[in-house]
């Protein structure tokens, strides 16, 4: 097991856990405009308001959160020594410590899980514990950036590696933040759960937080979503592999898979006095797990800067920076990258009753992606920048049905690869069509791709492909299809 394999677990509990609170079926809160932590009334009328001042009354510490992330390392080297692999890296000594700060940040060759989901989950908590401690995105982003460096030079022996640098302390703020809001949420809505399974499930999706809440009394505030639309869907089902190209993979294919996935849309465009004026106010999430192989995959893409913006009476919108962090792993092969995007969110009634909402985003991020089980002596996986694009579209018809469409792109560079070299170009795009059928349980059907073309000067052009059929019992949250109307 690596040492990572506790947080993919939390992972993996934390979907489940917002998907029975919020898709539990009570009826969310009324809207109170004086929820928002501007509001000066005296005596706020929702659980919201009374969180924000609670919050701003309880000034951050700098010194709380550095010592909680310098403890938080200091077990997880003890653990790692104690029961890891390749123990003798976490063998941290004064002349280690010197050495890594006199040496160069290179790019290290750790299995793909613990690099790329492992660290982020890892910097996630340092964000965690910093936003749980009353600081705001962006210290929180410095914790986090900070913390990833110490571990680098101190929390183990190994050369720092400037890929851990980018997924622990930029993608895990990416991801640490979204786990943060959904931790929230659960407090804040609930689902009509008692408050001790509020804070129990918000404590699995964001343990870090839940960790602050439950030692320091004046860390129980509950971070307003401020009546943010959202949209929660959480499925269990069947998926079938019916075309298959594994190229240079030696992997111990399956081709019947039973899967569990979670996705959140949060801060819709549309919803009437609804501001963009904090990171993440927008943001997406999806998690799936899968009996082939673990973690299929684990996709966040939230507003960093933005605003809302209108096209006539029928179209809501936002556009800004997103921040992204993907981590995607058919049978075949994996890719993971966080990335910065130029993009927009909206929703567009084209009727009285069909909407199409959907993100567009185009941006650039530094990129890991390899074969599953390659050739023995091939280097497990590359690195590289890489250009990225999203389109994500949902049509739907009132609260009856909904079509999904989602493609992805990444054209991993030879750019700061710090490896072999050579490109890849990995698309992945699905289809869903959701028909719901009594009150929240619907069914899904899905098809999903995924294609990678690699190019080496050694091995030439290499494809592996992969398509998927699956049919889902899925429960929809609160808001159903999670359509806005302001009209």
């Amino acid at each position: 097991m690596s040492r990572h394999s506790f947080e993919i677990v939390r992972l993996l509990l934390a979907a489940a856990a917002l998907g029975g609170a919020l898709d539990a079926g009570a009826q969310r809160p009324p809207a109170n405009p004086a929820s928002g932590p501007e509001s000066g009334a005296s005596a706020p009328a929702t659980l919201a308001a009374v969180a924000d001042r609670e919050a701003a009354e309880a000034a951050p510490s700098y010194g709380l959160v550095g010592g909680e992330i310098l403890g938080f390392q200091f077990l997880l080297n003890r653990a790692n020594r104690a029961f890891g692999s390749g123990r003798e890296d976490y063998r941290v000594t004064g002349s280690s410590i010197r050495q890594n700060l006199k040496s160069g940040w290179g790019t290290d060759r750790d299995p793909f899980d613990i690099n790329q989901l492992g660290h982020p989950y890892q910097g996630g908590v340092y964000h965690g514990l910093a936003r749980s401690a009353g600081f705001d995105y962006w210290h929180a982003l410095g914790f986090s950036f900070a913390g990833s460096a110490v571990w680098e030079i101190a929390g183990e022996r190994t050369r720092p590696s400037r890929n851990d640098q980018v997924a622990s302390g930029i993608g895990g703020t990416f991801l640490g933040e979204a786990l943060y809001r959904m931790s929230n949420l659960v407090l804040e809505q609930g689902g009509g759960l008692p408050r001790f399974w509020r804070e129990v499930a918000a404590g699995v999706i964001d343990p870090a937080a839940g960790f602050n809440r439950l030692v320091f009394a004046e860390r129980r505030g509950i971070f307003s979503s401020r009546d943010a639309a959202y949209s929660s869907r959480l499925a269990f089902g069947y998926s079938g592999n019916v075309k298959r190209d594994l190229g240079p993979s030696n992997a111990d294919f399956k081709r019947h898979e039973f899967q569990v996935a979670f996705a959140i849309d949060y801060g819709l465009p549309g919803s009437p006095g609804y501001e963009y004026t904090r990171p993440f106010d927008y943001f997406n999430f999806q998690a799936t797990a899968s009996s082939a192989n673990g973690i299929e995959n684990v996709l966040t893409r939230g507003l960093l800067v933005g605003r809302s913006y209108e096209a006539g009476p029928n179209y809501r919108g936002v556009w800004g920076v997103y921040g992204s962090y993907d981590y995607i792993a058919p049978q075949a092969f994996r890719v993971s990258t966080t990335a910065v995007s130029l993009g927009t969110t909206g929703q567009w009634w084209l009727s009285q009753t069909v909407s199409l909402q959907g993100t567009a985003m185009l941006g650039l991020g530094y990129a890991a992606v390899g074969t599953t089980r390659g050739p023995v002596g091939e280097r497990a996986y590359n690195y590289g920048i890489a250009p990225r694009a999203l389109l994500a579209l949902r049509f739907t018809h009132g609260d009856i049905v909904s079509l999904d469409l989602t493609g992805r792109e990444y054209f991993v560079s030879r750019l700061a690869s710090g490896t072999s070299g050579g490109s890849d170009n990995i698309v992945r795009g699905d289809a869903a069509l959701t028909w719901r059928i009594a009150k929240q349980q619907a069914l899904t059907l899905k098809v999903l791709g995924n294609r990678r073309d690699a190019t080496f000067a050694a091995s030439g052009t290499q494809r592996q492909t992969q398509v998927a059929i699956g049919l889902f019992y899925t429960l929809l949250g609160q808001e159903r299809f999670g359509t806005v109307d302001w009209r």
